[in-house]
């Protein structure tokens, strides 16, 4: 499964933490993760997000968004003629604040990851199983 990240907040390039929760991911679904970030800055040139955030602001063109449930619904009504259709949801979860990565994992991320030769700061192989060196 590849998966295109922007390089900022949680999901940054260089955060351990979310690199754990990477691998984590992948032992649930048990399949290797391609990830590959976005540049700084540049995330906007992700096509799945372009194509998405320019029909969403013209369904909510005009609309009071006086709610979570009120975007929700407005955000689902959006679709196209070539087929884009959205599916949302209002996540309510309480997220903890300041979560670090473990002492242990520091130690063994390597086991884990595989960093590209080109870009590897940006783009990498996560395997819950583990790689072969």
């Amino acid at each position: 499964m590849l998966l295109l990240c922007d390089c900022g907040g949680a999901n940054a390039a260089r955060s351990l933490r979310f690199k754990e929760d990477l691998i984590t991911l992948a032992g649930r679904l048990d399949m290797r993760l391609r990830i590959a970030h976005y540049p700084p800055y540049t995330s906007k040139w992700n096509p799945i997000e372009h194509r998405l955030f320019r029909q969403v602001e013209r369904r909510w063109h005009g609309v009071m968004l006086d709610s979570p449930e009120t975007a929700l619904r407005t955000v689902e009504q959006t679709q196209t003629q070539t087929g884009l259709r959205v599916t949302a949801r209002i996540l309510d979860n309480a997220y903890a604040l300041g979560r670090k990565c473990s002492d242990t994992f520091r130690k063994i991320k390597d086991h884990f990851i595989r960093h590209d030769p080109i870009l590897g700061d940006w783009n990498y192989v996560i395997d819950a199983n583990g790689l072969n060196s």
